[in-house]
């Protein structure tokens, strides 16, 4: 197995170099992809040698994984702040939604790092180490994303805040299923145009209207059943 989860091998006094190089490494990779970043780039934009950062990282794809690591850390925590709260299941949605539109705005990299993650998991060009080491970080993310949603839909049945004819891990999955397809729409060019010929070329100036109408897409879902709506 690759070496990517082993904390490199940093000093305590390299703690700012450590930040440099990583949030260097984020953005290069965020914006390029594994192929395309370039070493002596990133190298040269820490302000580092190159021989410093392969002294810290036994290979590009070494460098790679980590960085993805330190960005789903990131994420995790973001996910898990809101959902983990004893707010009202719309008011969760609420702050999901306003996480994803700032995530995917000001700081879509950490989303455009874990999409390539997604993307390499089963590239064959890649050693076996690589796409073994980046599927185990994608399913990580998405484990951590199923049972954080099933487990606040189900809190949220029992305190009798919505429909309790729903299977919480289907529901997570359909609940998630949208919260990524805005994300996408946020983040990648192709899902950006689809929104904007739905909803219109100023959709994207408009982000007090996406929350509203997507949260009563949640509210009906959460609440209406078959039979309410014969």
């Amino acid at each position: 197995m690759s070496s990517s989860f082993c904390k490199p091998a940093f000093l305590k006094s390299d703690e700012e170099r450590k930040k440099v190089i990583l949030e260097t490494g984020i953005n290069e990779f965020a914006a390029l992809g594994l192929e395309e970043a370039n070493i002596n780039v990133i190298a040269k934009k820490a302000g580092v040698s190159v021989g410093l950062l392969y002294k810290y990282f036994a290979t590009k794809e070494d460098f790679f994984l980590t960085c993805v690591e330190e960005a789903v850390k990131t994420l995790e925590e973001i996910v898990s702040e809101v959902v983990t709260s004893n707010d009202k299941i719309l008011v969760r949605a609420e702050k999901l939604i306003r996480t994803i539109q700032k995530t995917s705005g000001a700081d879509s990299k950490y989303v455009k790092l874990y999409n390539e993650i997604t993307k390499i998991s089963n590239e064959k060009e890649l050693s076996k180490d690589v796409s073994e080491s980046a599927k185990l970080l994608a399913n990580r993310v998405e484990g951590v994303s199923a049972k954080a949603y099933s487990d606040f839909i189900a809190k949220a049945q029992k305190d009798g805040d919505i429909r309790n004819d729903c299977d919480p891990k289907m529901f997570a999955f359909f609940f998630d299923s949208v919260l990524m397809t805005l994300q996408f729409s946020y983040t990648c060019d192709y899902y950006r145009e689809r929104m904007k010929i739905f909803c219109g070329e100023d959709i994207f100036e408009n982000d007090e209207k996406v929350v509203d109408e997507l949260l009563k897409f949640f509210e009906s879902a959460f609440t209406f059943s078959r039979s309410d709506l014969k």
